[in-house]
């Protein structure tokens, strides 16, 4: 199944578009290595979601094309949520 329909079936994200978005824009890693929305994940993987100064660890527990509300979260594991810190940008000096 795709990344971008599994976020959104499983409601970790919304709407499929916006997981694309996400994806697309490199703040989704399948097992460590970044995802595209049309990266395939399956039973067993571990998905780091970054959300602002937040990233989602979550682990994929069940595929299901169509799901109820009630279900959803029968999909995924949390394993972590971890705050960001503001990383201040390092500033190289060539003169040394």
């Amino acid at each position: 199944m795709r990344i971008d329909k599994f976020l959104k079936v499983s409601r970790l994200i919304k709407r499929r578009t916006l997981a694309k978005e996400v994806a697309d824009q490199g703040r989704i890693t399948i097992n460590g290595k970044v995802a595209k929305a049309g990266s395939a994940v399956k039973i067993g993987d571990e998905l780091a979601i970054r959300f602002g100064q937040k990233v989602v660890t979550a682990r994929v527990e069940d595929l299901r094309e169509n799901v109820r509300k009630e279900d959803a979260m029968n999909m995924f594991t949390i394993l972590k949520e971890e705050k960001l810190d503001k990383i201040e940008p390092q500033f190289i000096d060539d003169e040394e």
